[in-house]
């Protein structure tokens, strides 16, 4: 399994933007497909988005296409969510995944091998 540690955040109005960063321990960080999901409260698991080994293929829940944008950097073991256009049914807490897989295989849903303690979005109106 690899440790993942997720950061970036925070409180932010309506319209605005933050961009999570996770960070993962694992030395073969490019053999894993990685993916972010959120829960809000009193709901279940949500699955946001995720993206291949090396970047060439991503999948988004229909609700944060044209929004949200996943992309990694293997030389820095890190996977980012920047999200645009934030709306307060975006608040949740975040969770980043990480998946093993050297192919073009993307998740669609939330089915992780390891996964970080999240981090908080609030989106106010």
């Amino acid at each position: 399994q690899v440790q993942l540690v997720e950061s970036g955040g925070g409180l932010v109005q309506a319209g605005g933007s933050l961009r999570l960063s996770c960070a993962a321990s694992a030395r073969t960080f490019r053999s894993y497909a990685m993916g972010w999901f959120r829960q809000a409260p009193g709901k279940e698991y949500e699955f946001v988005a995720s993206i291949s080994w090396n970047g060439a293929h991503t999948y988004y829940e229909d609700s944060v296409k044209d929004r949200f944008t996943i992309s990694r950097d293997n030389a820095k073991n890190t996977v980012y969510l920047q999200m645009n256009n934030l709306k307060p049914e975006d608040t949740a807490v975040y969770y980043c995944g990480a998946e093993p897989s050297e192919s073009d295989y993307v998740p669609t849903a939330i089915d992780f091998d390891s996964w970080g303690q999240g981090t908080q979005v609030t989106v106010s109106s």
